[in-house]
């Protein structure tokens, strides 16, 4: 517990949130069936009482309020919240948090479909800032194996939805979960983060988490993590065809192997040149007992 924050299980966060006060305001992820996750697996999803989360954030403002500038709405993905419970989350945050610049979320595709625009825009005007979608693979086939629930399609067109409302896009993306489609992947989510446009682009790299559907077939033999020079690949393959506007790309999750960062498609030539130097074993990679999720 943190200045009265009340939070139950475990709590998540994009490694750009680690200086952001976290206000748990849903339990669990409405999804919770991708193959690869068990982040939530243990929690019945649900949407917590609105004054609960209005007493959280007015305990924490009380402690430090004056000292926070980004908050992050927890669990899995609360843009499923209703409405009405983001307009009290919202409303409360900004009148108790004086020097807030900043609210995010996680969020799936669907999520962003179900409200229409001029809710997002609402949202907004709210406060509500950036996104963190996670589509993980462009790659309709990908898609469907790891039971991401959206597709192609539908990732792109609720990136326009949550652009037209004038809010931020942080993509992600996960190497190594295609299999013998490693290079379809590459090239497909390439071609995904081209369309969608994001300002912020992430890579992480599949982890077999135990007693997850993934983890099933691992020990079926029907899924094996790559070798390290094909993850690079995948990786390398993904940068030499994406194409967006202007993007902050990182690789500073710790599940990747070599930490990377620029922007694209400024600092692309040199982010290949790293990731050729690393192949070629003339840069050092993250020790696997330093990786984690």
């Amino acid at each position: 517990m943190l200045a009265g924050m009340r939070y139950e299980g475990r709590l998540y966060r994009p490694p750009s949130e680690a200086d952001s006060l976290i206000v748990q305001a849903t339990i669990g992820c409405s999804w919770n069936h991708c193959t690869y996750c068990d982040m939530y697996s243990d929690k019945a999803y649900r949407v917590r009482d609105a004054s609960e989360v209005r007493e959280d954030l007015e305990r924490a403002a009380a402690a430090f309020g004056d000292d926070v500038e980004k908050l992050f709405v927890a669990d899995g993905d609360a843009l499923a919240m209703p409405m009405e419970s983001w307009r009290s989350l919202l409303t409360t945050a900004r009148a108790e948090l004086p020097r807030l610049r900043r609210v995010s979320c996680y969020a799936m595709a669907r999520n962003v479909l179900a409200k229409t625009e001029e809710e997002l825009a609402e949202l907004r005007a709210l406060g509500l800032r950036v996104l963190y979608i996670g589509p993980e693979s462009g790659d309709d086939p990908t898609l469907k194996r790891i039971a991401k629930g959206d597709d192609h399609e539908a990732h792109v067109e609720a990136a326009a939805r949550a652009r037209r409302a004038g809010l931020a896009l942080s993509v992600i993306v996960l190497l190594g979960v295609a299999m013998e489609r490693s290079d379809e992947h590459a090239r497909e989510t390439a071609r995904l983060v081209t369309r969608m446009d994001p300002e912020f682009v992430a890579a992480l790299t599949v982890t077999v988490v135990p007693g997850t559907p993934l983890a099933t077939l691992a020990k079926r033999g029907r899924f094996v993590v790559p070798e390290v020079p094909a993850l690079l690949g995948e990786l390398r393959t993904f940068l030499e065809h994406t194409r967006p506007t202007h993007a902050v790309f990182r690789t500073n999750h710790a599940s990747n192997y070599l930490p990377l960062g620029g922007e694209l498609p400024r600092d692309r030539d040199r982010i290949l040149a790293v990731i050729d130097a690393a192949l070629a074993g003339r840069v050092p990679l993250r020790p696997e007992r330093h990786r984690g999720l």
